[in-house]
């Protein structure tokens, strides 16, 4: 026997024992199954890599890491499609919603933003808004707008969007300033400070004028606050920042 045959055949065996070691355990835990799985792939047989790590699934085991590890079998094989669609949501979990939108375009670079974009908040119902940042970084405005319009978005996120965009994307800067007021108006600002009241208010003014029209975010800023009839804490701000005791108009 060849030095080099009788590597594979002690590499292979050391495998099986492995794998015959990993099933004497009581219970499936990844802890110990991803050598398992670490070792199939070695051996090439990434298809048992696959069905023994998806085995191995349970209520206490870390799916996000179960799903990375089956998710880098397919890209390894150079299935990138059958990877996104199978755990590229659950494997690229991150800190933020804006950090798990770009691992995932890193990954994926064939696909369209706007299509990973909407597959992520297809995957969070009711909470549309916390991908505001994530369309932002992507340029995609439009789409930015419309989901901080569907669930709320922080205010002050909205209110540096605002400040960030007042001159080279007016419009945007506008939106961003008005849903900021709204959602203070709704209640769904944590701590909202009467300075981050005014700023909003400024920043919606100059990105207005910059879009020739003041009149419109006025009359808009209005229908805001007549929306919250009981609203008074934004009112008040307002009131004293256009020195009006009432309309703030």
């Amino acid at each position: 026997m060849g030095l080099a045959v009788a590597y594979r055949w002690a590499r292979r065996s050391l495998t099986e024992q492995l794998l015959a070691l990993l099933d004497l355990c009581p219970y499936p835990s990844w802890t110990y199954r991803q050598w398992g799985v670490k070792a199939l792939v070695a051996m090439g047989k990434k298809t048992e890599a696959l069905r023994y790590a998806e085995a191995t699934q349970g209520r206490n085991e870390p799916s996000e890491l179960i799903a990375e590890a089956c998710e880098a079998i397919l890209l390894s094989s150079g299935l990138a499609d059958e990877a996104y669609q199978r755990y590229a949501l659950v494997a690229s979990r991150a800190g933020t919603y804006l950090a798990t939108f770009r691992a995932i375009c890193r990954k994926y670079p064939h696909k369209p933003p706007e299509d990973v974009l909407n597959d992520l908040v297809a995957s969070t119902p009711g909470d549309e808004g916390k991908w505001f940042a994530a369309a932002k970084d992507a340029k995609l405005y439009d789409l930015a707008l419309k989901l901080a319009h569907r669930s709320p978005v922080d205010h002050r996120t909205l209110i540096r969007s605002a400040q960030d965009f007042v001159t080279a994307e007016p419009q945007f800067a506008l939106n961003s300033g008005l849903l900021a007021l709204y959602w203070i108006c709704a209640g769904r600002a944590y701590e909202a400070t009467i300075g981050e009241v005014q700023r909003a208010y400024d920043l919606t003014l100059q990105a207005a004028d910059t879009a020739h029209g003041t009149a419109s975010a006025l009359a808009r800023i209005q229908q805001i606050l007549e929306s919250f009839p009981q609203e008074r804490f934004v009112r008040g701000v307002l009131a004293k920042a256009t020195g009006l005791s009432g309309d703030f108009r």
